[in-house]
């Protein structure tokens, strides 16, 4: 009876030790964010008091999470979850500041939404044999659903900007786009987690080429691209064929020229490709805007509410990497290209020592797809790749976005053996 008392007395010690190391990390956080955030409060520009306030409540969810995940649920590594506080609170930052308080409400409330679904993902991942029996479901319905969304949005919305991407609910905005990303990993993950057959490739190869196609009819190509790549990281892993999966890519890309000589329209959103000096006043303004205002800022920034490119449309969406480098520096600009990297090693870490080979897919796999996306928005402002549109994983305006990146994070998560420690013991 004493050695149990011991035991468990040793167990809070333990647990309360770990927590001062997580503790020092939030203090640096909660630092960064209120001294990130003080112009804004103080610009005049915005309810500085509303600002300050939502401030509070969002430093405030963050200890609270981070300790009740501790000592409630022994949790111990906290990661991906101080990765996804850091950026979703620099996308507040500028939120607040370029588009007003009731902006930054709404974007909090969606990272509220995507630590619940995060976590919920993550209890019900859990037990693999439950993820096994309802993978077929969950195909079988959402691929149907997203057709429809597509269908609806067409007749009912229109396109903005060009392509057929949300659904309007009152003053709320969804884009079923980025709830897929969360169904095409689980499906292709829990798919391919048995034995392969030609049954389950056959079907996986189906289930992607439709999402991709409902898609492509969207003209939410960017969109497609981050899934196109995630299911080559998918085939790859179970397979291990580069020469089945060269030979996917190169029908893939016999595809992509077939539909630019044939649909003209969709070769010429693209044609300012490289060419965004060639008319900097017109069709390459968004991208000529960007690269001169981001080396501006010089490396510590001109500080939040200070940049240029505030003026520019998408500013807070497709082109937030730009006003973080002009406003807050290129340092930090770096250190969140460093985040992102960190994300993958942290995925290519635990997929070693993952208990299912379910965890190790779906983790490289979300992994690879926030990386891809990111490479795109950052490389498709600065004209490096062809301009996709794509927002900048937890800090681009956008709650669709915002929720998915949290529910991908719960796929990476689930292959660190920590995550589960009443299950398995280290």
């Amino acid at each position: 009876m004493r050695q149990k008392e011991k035991k468990s007395l040793s167990d809070k010690i333990r647990y309360r030790h770990r927590y001062v190391g997580k503790t020092f990390i939030l203090l640096i956080l909660t630092v960064f964010q209120w001294t990130s955030f003080l112009p804004v409060v103080f610009s005049g520009e915005t309810d500085g008091f509303f600002s300050a306030l939502l401030l509070c409540v969002y430093v405030s969810f963050e200890w609270m999470y981070v300790t009740v995940m501790h000592f409630a649920m022994k949790k111990t590594n906290f990661e991906l979850e101080f990765i996804a506080f850091f950026l979703s609170g620099i996308g507040l930052c500028l939120i607040a500041s370029a588009d007003g308080s009731k902006a930054m409400l709404k974007q909090m409330i969606t990272v509220f939404v995507g630590v619940f679904l995060y976590d919920f993902i993550l209890w019900f991942i859990k037990d693999v044999n439950r993820v096994m029996k309802i993978r077929k479901y969950i195909g079988v319905i959402a691929l149907p659903l997203f057709a429809a969304a597509f269908l609806y949005i067409k007749v009912a919305v229109g396109p903005i900007n060009g392509a057929y991407n949300w659904i309007y609910i009152g003053s709320l905005s969804v884009q079923p786009s980025e709830f897929m990303k969360i169904v095409f990993i689980f499906v292709g993950a829990a798919t391919l987690d048995k034995l392969l057959t030609s049954k389950n490739i056959y079907l996986y190869i189906l289930f992607s080429m439709g999402c991709i196609g409902v898609l492509f009819l969207m003209k939410d190509f960017g969109t497609a691209l981050i899934y196109f790549f995630a299911f080559i990281v998918i085939a790859f892993m179970r397979s291990g064929d580069i020469r089945s999966i060269a030979f996917i890519c190169a029908g893939a890309l016999i595809g992509a020229v077939l539909i630019f000589i044939f649909l003209p329209h969709v070769a010429a959103r693209f044609e300012t490709y490289r060419h965004i000096w060639d008319d900097p006043l017109g069709k390459g303004w968004q991208q000529t805007s960007v690269l001169m205002y981001t080396v501006s800022g010089g490396l510590r920034g001109l500080g939040i509410g200070n940049g240029r490119l505030r003026t520019v449309y998408a500013k807070t969406s497709d082109l937030v990497f730009g006003m973080i480098c002009e406003e807050m520096g290129i340092i930090l600009g770096f250190v969140i290209v460093i985040s992102f990297a960190v994300i993958l090693i942290y995925a290519i870490k635990c997929v070693k020592n993952a208990p299912s080979s379910f965890y190790s897919i779906s983790a490289c796999a979300a992994a690879s797809m926030i990386l891809f996306q990111t490479c795109l928005n950052i490389f498709g402002i600065t004209d490096l790749l062809p301009l996709t549109g794509v927002t900048l994983p937890f800090i681009s305006m956008g709650g669709s976005s915002v929720i998915c990146c949290w529910a991908l994070f719960a796929f990476i998560k689930a292959a660190d053996i920590r995550a589960y420690p009443q299950t398995y013991k280290t």
